[in-house]
């Protein structure tokens, strides 16, 4: 809905600006403010931008859990290749294969649509994350270094 897009867009964004000031130095105001360029670029009409898919995982109730945003066209033009943007599993939901279930949904949605392979980034100090995707057949294929040389 309307509703949960506007709280989707503000909760990914204030978590990738949140990995922005940890890992690479920016201010919260100046990652915040990045995080929502970025969003508001790649989703320029919402939820009907074309080739954006947005997926809710939601209890038995109807409450909502966990979020996933897949790209079907990759980023940096990779061809055949969908693109996660985002994952995330509600702090009281995690550890019981929630996240691996949302991932495994995404990909059967993506494989739908003809796309036969998908890539996420993730920072390297999200263990969590790490684990995740290499338990769900992620395999490294980029590694970006950084070395802090101090003033």
């Amino acid at each position: 809905t309307d509703a949960e897009f506007t709280e989707f867009r503000a909760a990914t964004a204030r978590a990738f600006a949140d990995e922005l000031v940890t890992t690479g130095g920016w201010s919260p105001e100046e990652a915040l403010e990045r995080a929502l360029q970025g969003s508001a670029e790649l989703l320029p009409q919402g939820l009907e931008t074309p080739g954006m898919l947005l997926l809710t995982a939601v209890l038995d109730d109807g409450t909502p859990i966990g979020r996933l945003w897949l790209g079907l066209g990759h980023p940096r033009g990779t061809p055949d290749c969908a693109f996660v943007y985002d994952i995330e599993v509600a702090e009281g939901h995690r550890g019981g294969g929630l996240g691996r279930a949302l991932l495994a949904a995404g990909e059967d949605v993506v494989r739908s649509h003809g796309v036969p392979a998908v890539e996420l980034n993730v920072f390297a100090e999200n263990a969590r994350a790490i684990g995740l995707y290499a338990s769900a057949g992620y395999r490294v294929v980029t590694q970006q270094m950084r070395k802090d040389l101090g003033t």
